[in-house]
């Protein structure tokens, strides 16, 4: 009886749920899929030439606001709620803070106020919760109830969904990334501890699913776990795990010092940071395929910029070693920079997929361009913070 009673209640907020997303979202929906996510001309022009690479305060900046101003323009009028553009979103905040532009925040506070500070369609889904970043970060600016009222309200919903063992609900490495930082994030914005417990457990589920243990890697789901790459290597994709990294910041910054789960994330953030380091590129960058760089000729900038956003954010905080450290994110971001086109284009960015696979150097894509101006505002603060 008791069961029937928890079925009967978990079907009301699902139906309740689903019924007030198609009557007030449907068209929201044809929006998130129809913004401009990339492209991969045949012809790009020539590689910029007025940026440097040089770790100063300036040289960053002149390289954010490059590539950041070239994105805005083809973005600024096609709101999306997709986990795509809430990369790229994230990106702009901390680049509008770091420039002391307004442009770009006040580019991604319409959005919010488009979508009335709604995630997307689809309850557990981590890709729709990913927007949720973007309304805590807005809300930590300017609080005020009606930026975090319905991500409480959605998120209460899912933490009445028992746990189904034969399908965790983070059941791919790139959730890693969308959704534990907002469900950190909303803990720490409410005092809620709920929400940090919820996002604990199903983060752990996943970590023992699809971590491997001697690689200090993640797979990118189950289906890759007894694949190889052409030299017989383990498949592990770049993005898959600079999403990863990139999702550990963003738990880090919200979890207490003091919490006793905090050395978990930590751990798992300088394994993954040495494993990284170790299978650096010459050029500075990482390859799609991790392990098999000869089956992956060019760089994959998405992947290598969440890796030098973590690693500079990891000796920022104090949880890398800076001597062990720097050259790579030194290294790193010289590479990113030679990626970027006279126009401010970013290119040689693997389009939306689940695995290592092949992209022309002109590719560029929105979640790319997000990591990218992530790791220039981080390195940009910590280079101050050198001073």
């Amino acid at each position: 009886m008791q069961n029937r009673t928890i079925w009967v209640m978990l079907t009301t907020i699902l139906v309740t749920y689903s019924a007030s997303v198609l009557s007030a979202h449907s068209q929201d929906v044809l929006n998130d899929k129809s913004a401009l996510v990339g492209d991969a001309p045949a012809q790009a022009g020539p590689l910029a030439t007025d940026v440097s690479s040089a770790l100063d305060k300036d040289a960053i900046e002149a390289a954010i606001r490059k590539v950041g101003d070239w994105q805005i323009r083809r973005i600024a009028e096609t709101p999306s709620r997709d986990w795509t553009f809430a990369t790229l979103y994230v990106g702009m905040l901390a680049a509008s803070k770091t420039l002391n532009d307004p442009a770009y925040q006040d580019t991604v506070l319409n959005v919010a106020e488009h979508y009335q500070w709604m995630l997307g369609p689809r309850l557990t889904h981590a890709d729709d919760q990913a927007i949720g970043q973007v309304y805590l970060r807005l809300n930590a600016q300017h609080p005020d109830a009606k930026r975090t009222t319905p991500l409480r309200n959605q998120f209460d919903a899912v933490m009445e969904i028992p746990d189904d063992p034969a399908a965790p609900v983070w059941w791919w490495c790139d959730a890693l990334f969308m959704a534990p930082p907002v469900w950190a994030g909303l803990s720490d914005t409410t005092k809620d501890p709920r929400y940090l417990a919820y996002m604990d457990r199903e983060w752990k589920i996943t970590s023992q699913l699809l971590w491997d243990p001697k690689e200090h890697l993640f797979y990118r789901d189950k289906n890759y776990l007894s694949k190889r790459e052409k030299n017989g290597r383990k498949v592990f994709w770049s993005r898959g795990n600079g999403w990863v990294m990139g999702g550990l910041v963003g738990v880090l910054e919200h979890m207490p010092k003091s919490d006793p789960r905090r050395p978990f994330y930590v751990e798992k953030l300088r394994l993954m940071a040495d494993a990284i380091a170790k299978i650096q590129s010459k050029d500075g960058l990482w390859r799609a395929g991790l392990l098999d760089d000869a089956s992956y000729p060019n760089p994959e900038i998405s992947g290598s910029a969440f890796f030098v956003y973590a690693i500079a954010w990891g000796i920022h905080h104090g949880l890398l070693d800076q001597n062990r450290f720097r050259p790579v994110i030194e290294l790193g971001w010289t590479g990113l920079i030679h990626h970027i086109y006279a126009d401010g284009r970013l290119g040689d960015i693997q389009p939306v997929g689940e695995a290592p696979g092949a992209y022309s150097p002109t590719a560029s894509y929105v979640f790319g361009v997000g990591s990218f101006l992530l790791a220039g505002c981080e390195l940009e603060s910590w280079v101050r913070s050198q001073r």
